[in-house]
């Protein structure tokens, strides 16, 4: 492609000064094929040997390590969303914080239902931050071997559990 744009801006080059239109096409190499062929040569290449497409979540084997990532990011945007909705709610709704506490005691939800809202309100917070730390933990070189890899997860999930059952708690 810039092969061929470079080609067309010489081109037009050549034309605006007339008398080296020669020395402008001297190193322009015509080109052989183009994207979309390859692609179908690939493909039909594929098809004829029955391998499978890649990457595709269908041939991927689920690990701790995938499901941590996917959780990582989901709480990430969970909880960006979750900031921006309260401080929007805050801005526009009428009433303060207090009176909105005061609505949600006079539905006597009962405890298991307010226990498992804080517990969903907790865990994000805690997964994140603790995951955060396993990050940060990586940015510093430490614990790549895959042993480590699943160690750690596991211990984020754990500790991610307990805390959240510990803030619930409260």
């Amino acid at each position: 492609m810039a092969l061929l744009l470079r080609s067309l801006v010489q081109r037009s080059a050549a034309v605006s000064s007339g008398s080296q239109s020669c020395l402008l096409y001297r190193h322009a190499v015509a080109m052989g094929t183009n994207a979309k062929e390859q692609m179908q040569k690939l493909t039909d290449k594929n098809s004829r040997l029955a391998r499978p497409l890649s990457p595709h979540i269908t041939i991927y084997r689920w690990s701790v390590p995938m499901m941590m990532s996917i959780t990582h990011r989901g709480t990430g945007v969970g909880l960006s969303a979750g900031v921006a909705v309260f401080a929007v709610s805050a801005l526009v709704l009428p009433g303060d914080f207090a009176s909105y506490l005061n609505l949600i005691q006079s539905l006597s939800l009962g405890p298991a239902l307010i226990c498992t809202a804080k517990f969903g309100l907790a865990f994000p917070v805690a997964f994140h931050s603790f995951n955060g730390i396993r990050h940060l933990m990586w940015d510093l070189g430490k614990g790549f071997r895959m042993p480590e890899v699943y160690r750690s997860g596991y211990a984020v999930i754990a500790l991610s559990v307990l805390s959240a059952i510990a803030l619930a708690a409260l």
